[in-house]
């Protein structure tokens, strides 16, 4: 696989047009890339813009905020999860959220939303951060499709979201691993929008939504929240191989 042949390549993300085998990287990343990497005219660059494409190219011009580059060959990945939706709660403890946020991408999960719910003890949302996080992994892992990520301050709101609800329940007597078969085949085609809870778990209320779909567990024993996070994750990205 031509991941294999990136393996060892430092690798720069551009959100600016790509045209005529031209690319240009600006900002931080071309800060990075001239006063941290000090890069010169000549070297070998690869370079992603994010919608599945990443560019093997050649720096052509330096610039103080800008690095101008040729394109010698592009390589186009799938985005294959990208029907999957990661609906993740505040954690009380931000380092657990920002964690299963870049082990998700590494593993192939790139849409996310962050939500509070009734027993949610960290409110509100840090969208720039999360950017951040999901862009250093996506570049770290070597991932061609930028993550997105919002967030909403009630779980009301993803419940009229179109497309299968699938809550994570310890009581269910689904597991995740019986679930797969459903998921490939009924909801082939659909969004499918994957609600974990907090450390305090959702409150009856919550639970009872009609507008949940399915609730499955992914273990019999209890999981952290952004264990059951990674492992979900895990599920997904082993269903895809």
């Amino acid at each position: 696989m031509e991941q294999v042949f990136l393996s060892d390549a430092e690798l720069y993300f551009t959100d600016q047009p790509v045209a005529d085998k031209k690319i240009v990287i600006t900002g931080d990343e071309s800060h990075h890339l001239i006063n941290v990497m000090r890069h010169q005219t000549g070297d070998t660059v690869f370079i992603t813009d994010g919608i599945g494409n990443i560019y093997k190219s050649e720096i052509n011009v330096i610039e103080k905020k800008k690095i101008n580059c040729t394109i010698v060959n592009t390589i186009r990945y799938t985005n294959d999860l990208s029907r999957f939706w990661f609906c993740l709660p505040r954690l009380k403890n931000p380092a657990r959220l920002e964690f299963a946020l870049e082990k998700c991408v590494e593993l192939g999960i790139t849409k996310f939303i962050i939500f509070d719910s009734k027993r949610t003890v960290a409110k509100g949302g840090k969208i720039d951060r999360w950017e951040k996080i999901l862009l250093s992994a996506m570049k770290q892992s070597l991932r061609s499709w930028l993550p997105k990520i919002f967030y909403v301050n009630n779980l009301s709101k993803l419940f009229i979201l179109e497309g299968p609800k699938i809550l994570f329940d310890q009581n269910a007597g689904t597991t995740m691993h019986s679930f797969l078969p459903i998921l490939n085949s009924q909801f082939a085609d659909l969004n499918c929008y994957f609600i974990f809870g907090p450390e305090g778990g959702l409150s009856e209320e919550e639970l009872k939504s009609e507008s949940v779909s399915y609730k499955i567990k992914l273990t019999d024993n209890r999981l952290r929240s952004e264990t059951s996070i990674v492992t979900a994750a895990s599920f997904l990205a082993m269903k895809n191989l």
